[in-house]
């Protein structure tokens, strides 16, 4: 047998998923930009024993083999709300991780286009996770920067593999760096414009002292979630099982006053805003691992720290370009220069979503960071 011959071998128990969580350790551990995940978090977010997405998805988990090493992973995911509500005929795959080789690329891709004939499936996209929450989008500038807690990081040669291998771009997204001043020197026109706006429509920001406080709004903010998103081709359902999931994997992140949510004169939540400080150090740091050191490390950025991450931004259809998102990091600069941050970076955002890009405008900011998911129709014999 050829040693040179690519394998490839589905995985499904959980020691072989911790060789799939544990490639991109190998293959990155010398990149000072790549952060590590928390690897049994990781595990836990693929096992279907652990997490409630699988009550309405299916994946599969491909290891490849090269000389009898690892040279390569995917995630092979069908979400059927996807498939059977919203009618989209689409296989997903993610946690895709390569040497640079084409031949190990195209040979993971094979997986995915036999999987979705198999199950029906017209079409891929990736790289995605399960729901529009977990990570998404492929690295194709900002090399040189730092993933977050919530995106991945991946080597320039991935999209040059799919660009030869016929793939098309599918979604686009593109992440931003603020720099932050005091509040004073912060621009007049928006703490005017903010000041104006909640007077107008009769607002009230919500402040919180503890994650109790916050509880009662969790599932609100998920159904704000699909009102804001609901109409995006992205955009799949979140389920009541999956917020009790996402909610249990990132509460212990979150820092009460980091958190805003906004309502109107009845009381109803019209938008809100999660952010977090940064735990990109902090999870370098932990190089995976929660114990011994890694918690520590993690409540330390908790508390003492300088950057800041945007995570989550919903507004109402009926409140959208009308300045609320002014509102919202009008109200997070004072949280921001409280705690002592001086930068904020923003998660991936819809290339065509202007208005909140527009905001950024009036602030020092510079676009460190731009991915994008792949697509193609499915099809047999992709490996000649």
């Amino acid at each position: 047998m050829n040693p040179d011959t690519i394998h490839v071998v589905e995985i499904s128990s959980r020691k072989d998923l911790r060789k799939f969580v544990e490639f991109s350790f190998t293959l990155y551990s010398k990149n000072p930009y790549w952060t590590p995940p928390i690897i049994n978090e990781e595990i836990d977010t693929l096992d279907q024993n652990k997490n409630p997405v699988f009550k309405n998805a299916k994946a599969h988990y491909f290891l490849a083999f090269k000389n009898n090493e690892i040279v390569g992973r995917i995630a092979v995911m069908i979400n059927w709300i996807e498939v059977n509500e919203l009618k989209k005929k689409k296989v997903r795959f993610g946690w895709f991780d390569v040497i640079d080789d084409i031949a190990v690329t195209a040979a993971l891709m094979e997986k995915v286009h036999r999987i979705g004939l198999q199950n029906g499936m017209e079409f891929l996209e990736g790289p995605v996770g399960f729901s529009n929450i977990d990570k998404a989008g492929m690295l194709v500038d900002g090399f040189e920067e730092s993933n977050t807690m919530i995106t991945w990081y991946n080597a320039p040669y991935y999209i040059t593999h799919f660009r030869k291998l016929g793939y098309q771009d599918l979604a686009v997204w593109v992440e931003y760096e603020i720099k932050l001043k005091s509040f004073d020197e912060s621009p007049e026109k928006i703490k005017k414009f903010s000041h104006l706006m909640l007077e107008r429509y009769q607002l009230n920001i919500l402040d919180f002292k503890s994650k109790k406080e916050i509880l009662p709004y969790v599932d609100k903010m998920f159904v704000l979630l699909e009102e804001t998103y609901g109409n995006l081709q992205t955009f799949v359902p979140i389920k009541k099982h999956q917020i009790k999931q996402y909610k249990e994997k990132y509460f212990r992140y979150i820092h009460p006053q980091f958190i805003k949510c906004i309502t109107n004169k009845d009381h109803e939540l019209i938008a809100f805003c999660i952010t977090m400080p940064s735990f990109t150090h902090a999870l370098k740091k932990a190089n995976g691992k929660m114990f011994p050191f890694g918690i520590f490390y993690l409540l330390k950025a908790l508390y003492f720290n300088s950057k800041a991450s945007f995570y989550l931004i919903g507004v109402h259809p009926q409140y959208q370009n009308k300045g609320i998102t002014a509102i919202i990091f009008n109200e997070m600069q004072k949280t921001f220069n409280k705690y002592g941050y001086h930068i904020v970076e923003t998660n991936p955002e819809l290339e065509e979503n202007s208005s909140i890009q527009n905001l950024w405008k009036n602030y020092e900011h510079r676009q460190h960071k731009k991915r994008l998911t792949v697509t193609q129709k499915l099809k047999k014999g992709v490996i000649s």
